[in-house]
């Protein structure tokens, strides 16, 4: 389900002229500036400092697009809104965590960025990792510089399929507004199909189901010379076949006999058992390879999902425009790169989607008159889970914020802890 094709050009000529502008930091392929973008929003500038990234974007969206390392003394136009999502490989749940990760520093450039340019709006998107990466470090690291620029900030984390697009993707969104309250985009779907799902919304259309989002693209095992590029795939073989074709939609690795188990996922598996960890606090082991439920949103797409993903009905791997798709990028456009940096491209970027529906929000907003306040931010809102429980990691970070940031000052100010 991409972003409505209806809308890619909202605006007449003239009042594209006087709409909102966006500067897009560490763009990657350009998701989120796509969303922007068809929600009537002016690109004036993006930067990402990883080549296929930039290539792919110039391709896509224009020249507008510069190659550099972020750093506090960056040197930007004026944009309306700023937004970006730093990379966040250093807590990212799907790959190696390491919370002193320099990259992690991006967090806090990108604060200082909004505290030095103060744009009317702010956008921030990150992994659900970010939370409690470094003991809760990243999350002040954020909210200190902006908030004390003035900035009133919701910081919540979501499932991306509340807002159409079709996979679990939980994400942590900050969005913010110099002196005045944004709004906090409301949901347009009601996910299914993990568990939890529906406690985001409820009462809404269903999110559409990965078949329903891969409707109309051709079989890649079939002879076609109209197939879109990057739809390659090929029929397993061997042991990877015997895999697949002994796993049931939803069934993962570990619905497998022991002697089909991939050799690293029985050391992931076994990890803690090697190191003595008592059987009731294992945890569970990696998902490993799954297929995937047909009538269910899809799993999050990441940089690992063509290795990880069997199509729902061919004993094959989902293909890199398949998780194009479900990313929500329309089948035209270009990744850069070889396979694995196309991945990487695809599963690193903000569906387009989400996208849309925050900038969508936000333009309803910059289109009243702001009557912008002077001093102090304020903390809005902050939800890092839709659950009425949580880890003691997230309950701790919970806590820092709340002593931090939400003291009786700016509790008098209007303060919202949800």
């Amino acid at each position: 389900m991409a972003v409505p094709t209806d809308v890619q050009n909202p605006l007449s000529n003239a009042a594209r002229e006087a709409a909102p502008s966006l500067i897009d930091l560490f763009c990657g392929t350009g998701g989120l500036s796509l969303g922007f973008l068809q929600a009537g929003y002016r690109l004036v500038h993006s930067i990402d400092s990883w080549s296929p990234a930039v290539e792919a974007y110039r391709r896509n969206l224009g020249d507008h697009v510069e190659q550099r390392e972020i750093r506090d003394d960056v040197e930007l136009p004026h944009g309306d809104v700023i937004a970006g999502g730093p990379p966040c490989q250093g807590f990212s749940s799907a790959g190696r965590r390491n919370g002193e990760d320099e990259r992690n520093s991006l967090v806090t450039v990108f604060g200082r960025i909004i505290a030095r340019y103060k744009p009317k709006a702010f956008v921030f998107e990150n992994v659900e990792g970010f939370l409690t990466g470094a003991n809760g470090r990243f999350v002040m690291d954020l909210l200190e510089p902006i908030l004390d620029a003035g900035y009133y900030v919701h910081l919540r984390k979501v499932n991306a399929a509340n807002y159409g697009v079709p996979q679990h993707r939980k994400r942590v969104l900050a969005i913010g507004g110099l002196g005045w309250s944004p709004q906090f985009p409301e949901p347009t779907h009601t996910a299914h199909g993990a568990p939890g799902a529906s406690l985001g919304a409820k009462g809404l259309p269903l999110t559409p189901s990965l078949i329903e989002a891969l409707a109309g693209l051709p079989s890649p095992l079939q002879a076609n010379c109209n197939l879109p590029t990057d739809h390659e795939g090929r029929l397993l073989t061997g042991t990877d076949l015997e895999r697949a074709m002994l796993l049931k939609p939803g069934e993962r690795m570990r619905d497998l006999p022991e002697h089909l188990w991939h050799e690293s996922y029985k050391r992931r598996a076994f990890r803690r058992v090697k190191d003595g960890t008592p059987t009731e606090k294992r945890g569970g082991a990696p998902a490993g390879v799954r297929r995937l439920s047909p009538d269910e949103p899809s799993k999050a797409i990441t940089g690992g999902a063509l290795r990880d993903f069997l199509h729902p009905c061919e004993d094959r791997m989902l293909t890199l425009r398949e998780c194009a798709r479900l990313q929500t990028f329309p089948d035209e456009w270009e990744f850069v790169g070889s396979k694995p940096e196309k991945m990487q491209l695809i599963g690193n970027a903000v569906p387009p989607l989400l996208a849309y529906r925050i900038a969508i929000t936000l333009l309803s907003d910059l289109q009243k008159p702001i009557s912008a306040s002077t001093g102090p931010g304020r903390l809005l809102s902050f939800v890092p889970t839709a659950s009425n429980g949580m880890s003691p990691a997230l309950n701790d970070v919970q806590e820092q914020v709340r002593i931090r940031f939400c003291g009786a000052q700016r509790h008098a100010q209007g303060t919202l802890w949800d």
